[in-house]
């Protein structure tokens, strides 16, 4: 099978390189043409653990490869991936479709015999009915069909996400796609991987609600864990107790400074407006997005009521920028507002992040980037934890402790026991536990 990705961004790379593995013949093309030429270097432009060794090996099998040119890769694709970004449009918190629609028309050119043309990109609801409405009416002659695919992937995790899929959802109401959607997905129907066909407003619809329903549950726990400060109850042992409820689950209910990434914010702005248009909002998501907000700026007064109540002229360590861990990806991090709103107060901030600087030295103006943790924490008055990467876990806090000016630490991902940092010799604030 011919495949034929565009868009060379998170989605469509990791999808192009898992789909080569199976040994289909891919061909990802995107307009960057720094990007493509990164690539076929055998430079990965992304952070995402596994990536590299997979694209390498699919490179050098022939299986995959990188071009800005689309119409040789349309002509002989059986197959059509549409990755490409749809951002938050400005103004309104809607889906830019742009970049979708200017791709819709340059496939259009380029249509050769039956083709499935697929939406791997989050979109909004019916946008698949107008990709096909507008391709027939550029090319009344062409044959195709237009099926949405949403893709599920945790970045961090995303390889072993499209490997090993808690499901695989396909919207077409069109059963000769139905049949190559099948085969494509053959490799992992073997391992089990369930693959649900719906319509393609529902498979649209179903992607907004995950996210927006995963990030309710993260707005939740935060305000729970707030509630536990108060009355004196630890948030970890309330989340472990409802968590162990099969109608609940444990994921996604770990507290901290706000959600963030690529999907969560953009797409619960979306889902309400498309909401609003339908006149049937989403009250309780709606809630979502305004405390999600809210608690970004909650985070940054927490670090300055921890420092006495001021952060003027303290050096402030921030351990982890990017909005989770094993990702680079700084897009609507709580960092974005957490840093600039210290800076604002006074504070010098000096930060550490295994790989974060990349992308946020242009976003991150004004601070002090540091080679390592220990290194950021050299003369602090107060150190932040706020992404939880595996190796903090691993620091000395009797080493932090030494190395500090200060003795504050404010843990927003509740790395450490409070216990243990206590005993170094620290001040120590966390999320939701009464110390």
């Amino acid at each position: 099978m011919n495949i034929c990705m565009i868009g060379a961004g998170y989605v469509g790379l990791v999808s192009a390189a898992c789909l080569s593995e199976f040994g289909w013949k891919v061909a990802c093309i995107d307009k960057d043409a720094s990007r493509v030429e990164s690539l076929n270097r055998g430079e990965v432009p992304i952070y995402e653990p596994g990536l590299d060794d997979l694209l390498k090996r699919n490179i050098e099998g022939g299986r995959i490869t990188f071009s800005t040119d689309l119409g040789p890769a349309i002509k002989s694709a059986d197959l059509v991936f549409l990755a490409v970004g749809t951002p938050m449009r400005r103004g309104d918190g809607y889906a830019d479709l742009s970049y979708v629609y200017s791709a819709v028309e340059e496939i259009a050119a380029h249509l050769d015999g039956f083709t499935v043309i697929t939406t791997k990109s989050t979109v909004p609801v019916g946008t698949s009915r107008e990709i096909e409405r507008r391709l027939r009416s550029i090319r009344p002659d062409s044959d195709f069909a237009v099926c949405s695919n949403p893709e599920f992937l945790r970045e961090g995790s995303a390889i072993r996400d499209f490997m090993h899929p808690d499901r695989i959802l396909v919207g077409s109401d069109d059963e000769r796609a139905k049949v190559v959607m099948e085969r494509l997905y053959q490799p992992l129907a073997l391992r089990d991987a369930p693959l649900m066909f719906v319509t393609r407003e529902s498979a649209e619809l179903a992607k907004y609600a995950a996210n927006a329903f995963l990030a309710l549950k993260i707005s939740f726990i935060n305000e729970v864990a707030d509630l536990c400060e108060d009355l004196g109850a630890d948030v970890q042992e309330v989340a472990k107790a409802i968590g162990k409820d099969g109608r609940i689950g444990d994921k996604f209910l770990h507290p901290g400074p706000g959600y963030g990434g690529s999907c969560f914010p953009k797409d619960v702005s979306a889902l309400i407006r498309t909401a609003r248009e339908a006149r049937s909002p989403l009250s309780i998501i709606e809630q979502v997005q305004t405390v999600n907000d809210e608690r970004k700026i909650a985070m940054g007064m927490r670090i300055e009521k921890a420092a006495n109540g001021s952060v003027r002229d303290k050096r402030i360590a921030i351990l982890g920028v990017t909005f989770k861990p094993n990702t680079d990806d700084m897009r609507e991090a709580p960092s974005l507002t957490i840093v600039p709103l210290l800076q604002e107060r006074g504070a010098t901030v000096v930060v550490y992040d295994p790989q974060g600087r990349a992308h946020g030295e242009e976003l991150l103006p004004g601070v002090t980037w540091c080679s390592d943790a220990m290194s950021a924490c050299e003369g602090a008055d107060v150190a932040v934890i706020l992404t939880e990467w595996n190796e903090f876990r691993a620091l000395n806090l009797s080493a932090v402790k030494e190395a500090m000016r200060g003795d504050v630490m404010v843990d927003l991902r509740n790395v450490f026991q409070a216990s243990e940092a206590t005993s170094s010799g620290l001040e120590y604030h966390s999320i939701g536990r009464v110390h």
